[in-house]
């Protein structure tokens, strides 16, 4: 894709000089006289904030929230989600399972098209997916999506089995058939992450290692097609007019503006330049009783992963214990994030999925399994420096570089350091791309990560800490853990009732017996949204936002 940075930087100073010419050279950013918004007229143009760049738009490498947005945005699976989570119509109009739950059939749309005029074929499933865990290609997702999921997926990416042994096969142009290896009871849900979107094979082979990479190098068969990117500051995505359901979405163009700090998203959205802008507790109380303020809330988890073969301290399970009930839960989302956010009481967030047949949430029916317990906290640090041999212990704690995740940071550092006599936190920030990839290399010793969920139902989380799992990378252990986790989704894939009591009997086991991980709070974002977006939700899975139905009323 051709670099439009040019392009972008003229695009924005002439926006600039168009919005200060229509308010009579005057920006207001002092909150008095909200800015009518990015765009005027009929226009159905917005700008967002992210926080990141795109790290790749290639589906099968992809492992960060923001590029899963923007690839969700402009690629199409065989569903979508719509905006009470239920799955719509994607590439496939019909499905079917066989009794054993082993084998699906897919019928696809024959009016799908990629951008270059190409149909969307159930090949491009195939190719798709035979080349996420191909060995060849590196991805870290397509291995952990498929395999253990699709028949001789596993394999393949251990090298023992071949491309065309794959449980997915073209029957002709429109029908995909997947085999499975078990019945699994979220499969459906699992087809809308970006893993198991299509690719066009002539194309991604033309583009070599640059497909996905820059705009000319991304092929949509989505609702959006990106146009312009300019790394490093931003791109842009423009409808899709070859989508099949292009007569649905109401947005021309969206501009994705990289943002790292709350305050310079707060001036630009003031003075018109962006549509959306996530804010912090110091602006929080400023604009909470204006009609832009908006929460969004997300099954989105914060939490401490603990590296127990970085650091001998991180090993014993007393200090895990300790750190985790030393942390003042309700300080940090009432104060420091002042958001909408909310203190984590399990590894499964609240309002994500309930109960087998039942209206019960999922986390309600558990109950909490972790507390701020300063005292408590004190008593088994206590004993964990007896049973090392020291009277003090130094941790690096890693976490992301922007404004708020800085403020959380020196939040964790503060309590730790308060509350735990001789143990020092030593911070290392780092810009969001590279935690991850310190994350999946195992190069940190206690981590401040996320986890957002892949499809709708507990494993999502829980199936994350099995040994050697592909997203554990902090290695810890447990031979009971494992067999819980592979009880639910073997012999119980069929017993919703029995797979979700082993689910909470495995969360238990992580967080109270072993401390594995330490949930802190689980998310919702306090954002200035134009009051005049409308039609834009949060998903539980797939892109974080969704714009297919968004449109700018006047």
């Amino acid at each position: 894709m051709r670099n439009k940075k040019s392009l972008w930087v003229l695009f924005t100073l002439l926006l600039t000089l168009f919005l200060a010419a229509c308010s009579g050279g005057d920006s207001d950013t002092s909150g008095e006289g909200e800015a009518e918004g990015s765009d005027s007229g009929s226009s159905q143009e917005i700008t967002v904030s992210a926080k990141s760049d795109i790290a790749t738009m290639d589906p099968s490498l992809i492992t960060d929230s923001v590029s899963f947005q923007w690839a969700g945005e402009t690629l199409e699976g065989l569903y979508r989600l719509d905006k009470d989570g239920n799955l719509s119509e994607g590439i496939a109009t019909d499905s079917s399972v066989s009794d054993d739950g082993l084998t699906w059939t897919f019928t696809l749309r024959e009016n799908a098209e990629w951008s270059n005029g190409d149909p969307v074929t159930a090949n491009d499933f195939v190719y798709a997916w035979q080349r996420a865990v191909n060995p060849e290609t590196g991805s870290e997702y397509g291995p952990y999506f498929l395999g253990g999921v699709i028949k001789n997926a596993q394999a393949i990416a251990d090298g023992e089995a071949e491309l065309d042994e794959l449980g997915a096969t073209a029957e002709d142009d429109y029908t995909l058939k997947v085999e499975l290896e078990k019945p699994i009871p979220y499969f459906e849900s699992m087809t809308v992450f970006g893993t198991f979107m299509p690719i066009n094979e002539k194309f991604a082979e033309e583009q070599g290692d640059a497909f996905g990479t820059e705009a000319d190098a991304i092929l949509s068969n989505g609702p959006f097609e990106m146009t312009e990117w300019s790394h490093g500051e931003g791109w842009k995505v423009e409808k899709n007019d070859t989508y099949w359901d292009a007569d649905t979405v109401q947005l021309d163009a969206i501009n994705g503006q990289i943002i790292k700090e709350v305050s310079t998203g707060v001036n630009l959205y003031q003075s018109g330049q962006l549509d959306q802008t996530e804010l912090n507790a110091e602006f929080v109380d400023e604009y909470s009783t204006t009609e832009d303020f908006n929460v969004a809330e997300k099954p989105y988890l914060y939490f401490f992963k603990f590296n127990q073969e970085s650091n001998e301290a991180l090993a014993n399970v007393n200090v895990r214990k300790a750190i985790s009930m030393a942390i003042d839960r309700e300080s940090l989302v009432d104060v420091i994030l002042n958001d909408g956010s909310v203190p984590a009481e399990g590894y499964v967030p609240s309002n994500f999925v309930n109960m087998p047949d039942s209206d019960e949430d999922f986390r309600d029916a558990q109950g909490p399994l972790v507390k701020t317990d300063v005292e408590q906290a004190k008593e088994l640090w206590a004993n964990a420096l007896e049973e090392l041999g020291t009277d003090s212990v130094e941790i690096e704690l890693l976490g992301d570089d922007t404004g708020t995740s800085k403020d959380v940071l020196a939040y964790y550092k503060n309590q730790l350091e308060k509350n735990l006599e001789g143990l020092t936190i030593k911070l290392m920030e780092v810009p969001f791309n590279e935690r991850v990839e310190r994350d999946q290399k195992s190069e940190f010793e206690m981590e401040a990560a996320t986890w957002g969920p892949d499809y709708v139902d507990p494993n999502t989380y829980l199936n994350m800490y099995l040994t050697d799992g592909q997203n554990n990378n902090m290695n810890y252990s447990s031979d009971k853990y494992d067999e819980l986790i592979e009880k639910a989704n073997n012999e119980y894939a069929q017993d919703p009732d029995k797979r979700f009591e082993t689910f909470m009997e495995a969360e238990r086991l992580l967080l109270e017996e072993d401390a594995a991980v330490a949930p802190i709070y689980q998310d919702s974002k306090a954002q200035l949204l134009r009051p005049s977006i409308k039609g834009a939700f949060v998903t539980a899975t797939g892109p974080e936002y969704e714009y297919k139905w968004a449109s700018l009323e006047e």
